[in-house]
């Protein structure tokens, strides 16, 4: 087949939907990297929903609660590189079973903690297995889709990131009156469910099948941090960055709408709180898919400063709007922005690091960057304890201008190039 007749394909193939002609195998992977991504975040998250009844019990402030986040945070880092290096050494759906048995077990036992310390113990275990989800179900889908839909698959993916936001919403709002905090938690254990089927069902991509070696954690490391040290620089620098004004702004949501109004919050009650939440969720996911059309049409890194650059002026204005359907209305768009730039980070790495190191460094750099956001949800926590909590929020814009610069200086292109 001539090289004309290569390209024309390929340019049918771009112009056709993504979900015409998808294998069965692209949809296990699919189905299993999106459950994965929601029921991860639905366990993260639920801590963010009953922050104020587990500080009561246990005797903790907001500076604690934000230690406590961002501890969970920092654990992702461990976790990413961990379970990451796991799945370029014996599979990525090997590696998923493993890490959503750590995050559903490290959700569970936070319903049993009985101090700070305990509880630290479990979310920092629950954090590990976090991290690691997303580095192998990263690495199943960048390999198992064509490039020429890798974004918008990814995107749609990546929309169940909204998607367990809200579902840990609706738990909290649904078990909290009637058992408390803790039976909460025991929702956490639903995830296992996924593992039985991921192990039953989804295979392993052909392009990593096909690697003939299988390097050890030290080479994997000196190639990291030498032939390809400018990239995982450069992906470290801008997704801490873009991290730290996510979880410095959405970590503090739930707590933030029901603040009462003189402490500069507006005052909502449980459930108008959840309403709120679950509908500004909705522009979160809208954001997670539009971002994967829009790269796959201008690239990523216009996407990305697109993104933040809007992020930037969205969330001051946002934390001062106190009339409640002026909020409603507006939190979608800041939700849009502010979460949506999340799908453009699998794709990106896929293409800046080759399989034999792929999840390692696609794992390392999105839950390092999460681990360096973790002093955000923490710095969120201790400024609101002598300002204005409002303040403490609007100040997260800044993260997302940093964000900006970086990509704009630093990043290159990223326009769906076949992997190697």
């Amino acid at each position: 087949m001539d090289t004309g007749t290569t390209a024309l394909k390929s340019a049918g193939a771009a112009r056709r939907p993504w979900y015409r002609g998808a294998s069965p195998a692209q949809w296990r992977a699919f189905g299993s990297a999106y459950i994965g991504w929601m029921l991860d975040i639905m366990d993260l998250m639920l801590f963010a929903m009953v922050i104020r009844y587990i500080s009561a019990d246990l005797h903790f402030d907001k500076g604690v609660a934000g230690i406590i986040a961002s501890l969970t945070l920092l654990a992702t880092a461990f976790g990413g590189l961990f379970f990451g290096f796991l799945a370029d050494r014996i599979g990525r759906t090997k590696s998923m079973i493993l890490s959503i048995f750590c995050y559903s077990i490290g959700t569970a036992l936070c319903g049993f903690a009985d101090s700070v310390t305990s509880l630290l113990i479990f979310r920092f275990l629950l954090g590990l297995g976090i991290g690691g989800e997303w580095s192998a179900g990263a690495a199943l889908i960048t390999e198992t889709w064509p490039a020429e839909h890798r974004a918008k698959v990814m995107a749609w993916v990546q929309s169940a990131f909204a998607v367990g936001y809200a579902v840990a919403a609706i738990v909290a709002a649904v078990i909290l009156p009637h058992f408390g905090w803790r039976w909460v938690f025991a929702f956490g254990l639903v995830p296992t469910v996924l593992a039985f089927w991921v192990r039953r069902h989804v295979e392993e991509p052909a392009i990593w099948r096909e690697q003939r070696v299988r390097l050890t954690l030290g080479q994997t490391l000196g190639m990291l941090f030498g032939p390809y040290a400018r990239s995982t620089i450069v992906g470290l620098a801008f997704t801490a960055a873009a991290m730290c004004g996510y979880w410095g702004l959405f970590t503090w949501i739930p707590a933030y709408l029901s603040t009462p109004v003189e402490q500069g919050g507006p005052g909502f009650d449980l459930i108008r709180s959840t309403t709120w939440i679950v509908i500004m969720q909705i522009g979160a996911a809208a954001g997670f898919v539009c971002f994967g059309y829009i790269a796959d049409r201008i690239g990523c890194r216009k996407s990305f400063l697109l993104f933040f650059i809007v992020s930037a002026i969205t969330v001051p204005l946002y934390v001062v709007i106190r009339e409640p359907m002026l909020l409603l209305a507006f939190g979608p768009v800041v939700a849009f922005f502010g979460t949506g730039f999340y799908s453009g980070f699998a794709p990106t790495f896929a293409e800046m690091f080759p399989t034999q190191v792929r999840a390692t460094a696609q794992g390392f750099i999105y839950n390092t960057g999460r681990a360096a956001s973790a002093l955000a949800p923490a710095a969120v926590g201790l400024l609101s304890r002598g300002e204005n909590v409002s303040v403490a929020l609007g100040a997260t814009a800044g993260f997302f201008l940093l964000a900006a610069i970086i990509v704009y200086w630093f990043l290159p292109e990223s326009h769906g190039e076949a992997l190697a």
